[in-house]
């Protein structure tokens, strides 16, 4: 990819992320977001364990930022029925909203240039296909 291209992912990434700080919904921090990214990304139940061997982070930072992300009405925590020791991380409507404007912003953001919209969705794609495989 060449240069010019990389300098226009990372200018999408600065425009999304001074949008949520500019914006009246929450901004997190790149770990929160990482966890929360993960939730609504990935499919299939997901445990503070599981996260924390995702991310390669202790479960102690996982849980800190589970516990914003609760306060903001981003995720919930269950108990899991099957496994009492394992908490189970559920995504909720509110996480769901906040998504969808994610996606807006970065789309808004890349507009029609193929040049930046290509790399980005290829990524997400193979970010996908990486976690489902």
């Amino acid at each position: 990819m060449s240069r010019n291209a990389d300098n226009r992912m990372l200018q999408l990434l600065r425009d999304t992320i001074v949008s949520t700080v500019r914006g009246e919904g929450p901004d997190l921090s790149a770990r929160q977001l990482a966890v929360f990214l993960s939730c609504y990304l990935e499919d299939g139940a997901h445990t503070v364990r599981g996260l924390a061997q995702s991310l390669n982070v202790s479960k102690p930072a996982i849980t800190r930022a589970l516990d914003r992300l609760s306060e903001l009405d981003l995720a919930r925590r269950k108990v899991d029925p099957l496994d009492r020791r394992s908490i189970l991380v559920q995504r909720t409507l509110k996480g769901s909203a906040y998504l969808r404007g994610l996606r807006g912003v970065m789309e808004e953001a890349c507009g029609d240039d193929i040049v930046v919209r290509a790399p980005v969705l290829s990524s997400v794609a193979s970010f996908q296909t990486r976690r489902a495989g």
